[in-house]
């Protein structure tokens, strides 16, 4: 039987905030019996996005990344929950907006922190997966319909079929040790997840200090290769896909105008500064940025 799935392509959000509003819009003030009570504004939102800062100035990454109900099949919420909460054969989950009266202790069951408490209905509640608008004929959910930069992707597919559909895309889900079997998916979750080492290249000529354009650049860790680039049009280069506090490596830099190197030590990601080509030289560098981690 085919189930509803989200794909959240990461690095396409830019914090817009319009998933969040359309929620809001849906929901606040709104009764869907069977489906879910009226929201509160004075609640928190169930669509949140989570910001995670990396680099300095110029070189700074910044990724925004869409949390909401997992509708996970093995649902930690449900084991809690008993029958307040259902999963339907489309494999969308839903908290009964009567038999969870009271139930607090839902709000507190869920690792994804996507159900929040309605003090004025005294109700756990989350993003249902706008069931009750699938159900009237809408082919998607509202936070696809309103976003501008094609982050969310619903779609229904057959488990089988979604599986290997992951599997070729390399689509991935949060917390995947609990092995909650989320529904909801995400792809390029690397940039969240992993750290990068960043510099801009210069030399002297002519008594201008210039940025270096093509200068081959190589990274190393335990003395062996790992990686290799060039400097951009802006003397510019990044190692991406770094696991955060990996060490110690090394760049270094090679041009007709010269040679530099670098040591670092990786703990978050780091932006090298500018790095001039003469002789070989090498400095040491270990510097942390602000990185906000999803929780």
């Amino acid at each position: 039987m085919d189930k509803w799935n989200l794909i959240i392509n990461v690095g396409r959000c830019e914090n817009c905030y319009n998933c969040v509003i359309a929620d809001r819009d849906e929901y606040v003030g709104n009764d869907y019996p069977g489906y879910a009570a009226p929201a509160s504004l004075a609640s928190e939102a169930p669509i949140r996005i989570q910001r995670r800062v990396q680099g300095a100035a110029p070189l700074v990454e910044t990724t925004y990344l869409p949390v909401m109900c997992n509708h996970c099949d093995d649902a930690p919420c449900m084991k809690v929950g008993g029958d307040a909460i259902t999963k339907r054969q489309d494999g969308i989950v839903i908290i009964d907006p009567v038999k969870a009266k009271g139930r607090k202790d839902i709000v507190r069951s869920c690792p994804y922190k996507a159900i929040v408490w309605n003090e004025e209905q005294q109700l756990p509640q989350t993003w249902i997966f706008d069931a009750h608008l699938l159900d009237g004929g809408w082919e998607w959910p509202r936070c696809q319909q309103v976003c501008p930069t094609g982050v969310f992707e619903a779609l229904k597919l057959d488990d089988k079929a979604m599986q290997e559909k992951a599997r070729k895309e390399g689509l991935r889900t949060l917390l995947p040790k609990l092995n909650a079997k989320p529904r909801v998916y995400y792809r390029g979750l690397e940039r969240w997840e992993k750290c990068f080492i960043a510099g801009s290249v210069s030399a002297i000529a002519s008594d201008v200090v210039d940025c270096v354009v093509g200068a081959e650049v190589l990274l190393f860790q335990d003395g062996q290769r790992i990686a290799m680039t060039h400097s951009d049009s802006f003397g510019d280069f990044r190692f991406g896909g770094l696991t955060e506090g990996s060490g110690a490596y090394r760049v270094e830099i090679s041009h007709p105008l010269g040679q530099a190197q670098r040591d670092c030590v990786l703990e978050e990601s780091l932006y090298l500064g500018e790095i001039r080509v003469t002789g070989c030289e090498c400095q040491s560098v270990s510097k942390k940025e602000d990185v906000y981690e999803y929780n």
